[in-house]
């Protein structure tokens, strides 16, 4: 059987598809290779059916005189419902691809025409054509689990060109350009706010709801909505670079990784499929010859019910809807799965380790504490602001921040730097010292060593001890939720960092955390990563960073998680998992989406195979006719559908 998986068609989320979507193209070929409008055919198969299925009934229940009439009639309900199946099997076949569905329905209904068993020709044809339409419409829910998230691409983009705004594509949207995008509207490309403030609707790129306040000098990135200001944006980003479009790729694409399971069901239909025509065709002709008194037709017909029965349908559109159902899940959720090989791993999960800076810390230095001796705290924080005025240090601009007014130039003189310990200045003609405790030491100022973690900024005013300032990056309020939840379902939570052994041990105290490495250059994650993934060989390693400069990392672990990756090309590209907002809390539901479908898939997979096999051996016997064979095809495959579409809601 040809493997159409891998184009995945329905996936793609244009204006077209295929009447029977690539799940049902895997199942049976080109069964139906023409391209409708989603909803137009969907109309037109079951007006078909409708039809089909009234000339059955009228055929059946009205009590004609004339035979042929009644047979006429049963043709014509044939014809409708399966003139498209017939045609296919026989297209298929000519282009060599002969084990389809479409030829096991064909064959079995044709050949019970032949032994003249009409109604049970239209029956195999109309319960088939049913289960396409429950097939079809849970593949389109599949569709809109997702197509929710394709909304984000912009239609168009209020370009400025020689003070006019002009409605282009994004597309022709050059960097520098400036934009205009006003309430209501799509933010269409990556760029900084050159004029204007507002609140953005991030909820298609991050799953929150809570809206984002932006204002002038802030980034900001196609996809989310504008909702108050008037915006005016230089593009920094052409449409095929940004943001959006690389998303809308990542998801459009993520079918074309498969996991385990859906190679198990490509190899199995191969198999499977010539193997069950083959053993209908010994079926009808071995017995009649060794058994006393067989007729052919009772051989023949248990034969056609058989090829009914083994129609693999059920496995080969369930497996693929559940991972696809999942993936749509977890994007609503603002998490972004590459393919359905990395959900399958997830559920797998046995250790997740995690980056500090930027993942389980905001990754932005925040004065925590200050502390004055013999001054006021606002003195203190103001002397050691103009203090750093000349620095472009982080730690100088977290004090800066912690200050925020405008630092007076003119009370400040003679500055000198003094490496790896701090600075000397004059401010307001007294002499300031600040800096690490060596500088104190040097300079014989008495003071008390603070037992705080983090940067410590002693300060001394005229030779005497003033105080002290402490800077830390804080932990995110979601990450202690995070640790707890995985802790609770029994994954081993370990931190990597470059900080310095208190530091990274201070934190591990506070989350709780199973294990920490700390004072690590990017090339010590690497191996230690490595050495994780050697010693637990049942489960799987994540890696989970914040994209930026993990992806060796990231790239190495069994799954990469890129954190807080809204705007971020480095963690879209390098991580195999996408978190668009701040929230490592969120790993946990994806391992729980991840886990949930993997349950469902084995559901389906155990469900299908074993309900087939019992009525395989009862064909085979004769202790089922055409009818229970047709209910059995269908049922099996819509009650393996009707499950698999739990996972659309993406709940736990």
């Amino acid at each position: 059987m040809k493997d159409n998986i891998e184009e995945k068609e329905h996936y793609e989320h244009g204006h077209n598809h295929r009447h029977h979507d690539d799940c049902h193209d895997h199942c049976h070929g080109h069964c139906d290779g023409h391209e409708h409008g989603e909803k137009e055919n969907f109309k037109l198969e079951v007006i078909k059916v409708v039809i089909s299925l009234v000339l059955f009934l009228i055929a059946i229940l009205v009590p004609f005189q004339n035979e042929i009439i009644k047979k006429v009639i049963f043709f014509l309900s044939y014809i409708v419902v399966g003139y498209e199946t017939v045609f296919n099997a026989i297209r298929n076949i000519l282009h060599r691809e002969v084990f389809d569905e479409c030829f096991l329905m064909s064959i079995a209904s044709i050949g019970a025409i032949a032994i003249g068993e009409l109604p049970e020709a239209c029956a195999v044809m109309i319960f088939y054509q049913i289960g396409e339409l429950f097939q079809d419409y849970a593949v389109d829910k599949s569709k809109d689990s997702i197509e929710e998230l394709m909304d984000i691409r912009p239609d168009y983009a209020n370009v400025i060109r020689n003070n006019r705004e002009e409605k282009v594509d994004p597309d022709e949207v050059k960097i520098d350009e400036i934009i205009a995008v006003k309430p209501g509207e799509k933010i269409p490309l990556d760029g900084v706010i050159i004029e204007g403030n507002s609140s953005l609707d991030t909820r298609a790129l991050t799953g929150e709801s809570m809206p984002r306040d932006v204002k002038e000098n802030d980034i900001v990135v196609g996809g989310c909505i504008n909702q108050t200001g008037l915006l005016k944006i230089r593009v920094t980003k052409e449409f095929g670079e940004s943001t959006v479009s690389k998303i809308l790729d990542l998801v459009q694409n993520s079918s074309n990784k498969k996991s385990k399971s859906e190679k198990f069901t490509t190899k199995f239909a191969r198999v499977y499929t010539p193997a069950v025509v083959l053993v209908a065709l010994l079926l009808a002709i071995i017995p009649p010859l060794v058994i006393k008194g067989a007729v052919f037709a009772d051989w023949i017909y248990r034969a056609l019910s058989f090829l009914v029965v083994s129609c693999p349908c059920a496995l080969v559109i369930s497996i693929p809807l559940s991972f696809f159902g999942g993936i749509g899940g977890a994007s609503r959720r603002g998490i972004l799965i590459k393919g359905s090989n990395y959900l399958e791993e997830l559920s797998k999960t046995e250790m997740v380790v995690f980056d500090k800076t930027g993942t389980l810390t905001e990754g932005v230095f925040e004065v925590q504490k200050v502390n004055p001796v013999e001054l006021i705290e606002e003195e203190l924080i103001t002397i050691a602001a103009h203090a750093e005025h000349y620095s472009n240090h982080p730690i100088s601009k977290s004090v800066k921040d912690a200050y925020g007014k405008e630092i007076d130039e003119t009370r400040i003189g003679d500055i000198r730097e003094i490496p790896g310990k701090g600075i000397e200045v004059k401010i307001d003609n007294r002499n300031v010292l600040i800096g690490n405790e060596k500088l104190m030491q040097e300079n014989n100022i008495i003071f008390e060593k603070s037992q705080d973690i983090g940067t410590i900024l002693y300060v001394a005013v005229d030779k005497k001890y003033a105080g002290f300032i402490l800077i830390s990056d804080k932990i995110k309020e979601d990450s202690k939720k995070a640790v707890s939840e995985l802790k609770s379902s029994n994954k081993k939570v370990v931190m990597l960092t470059g900080d310095k052994k208190e530091v990274g041990e201070d934190v591990a105290q506070k989350l709780k955390l199973d294990k920490v490495y700390s004072e690590l250059l990017p090339d010590g994650k690497v191996k230690i990563v490595e050495e994780l993934i050697g010693s637990n060989k049942d489960g799987k390693v994540v890696f989970c960073g914040d994209g930026v400069n993990d992806a060796p990392v990231l790239a190495l672990a069994d799954i990469g998680i890129a954190m807080g990756a809204l705007g971020s090309d480095a963690a879209i590209e390098a991580a195999d998992v996408v978190i668009m907002t701040d929230e490592p809390s969120k790993i946990k539901i994806a391992i729980d989406i991840s886990k949930k479908t993997m349950r469902i898939v084995k559901e389906n997979i155990v469900f299908a195979i074993g309900v087939k096999i019992l009525v395989l051996v009862l064909s085979a016997l004769g202790l089922s006719n055409m009818w229970q064979a047709v209910f059995a095809d269908v049922g099996v495959t819509i009650i393996a559908v009707i499950n698999a579409t739990r996972m659309l809601w993406g709940k736990k």
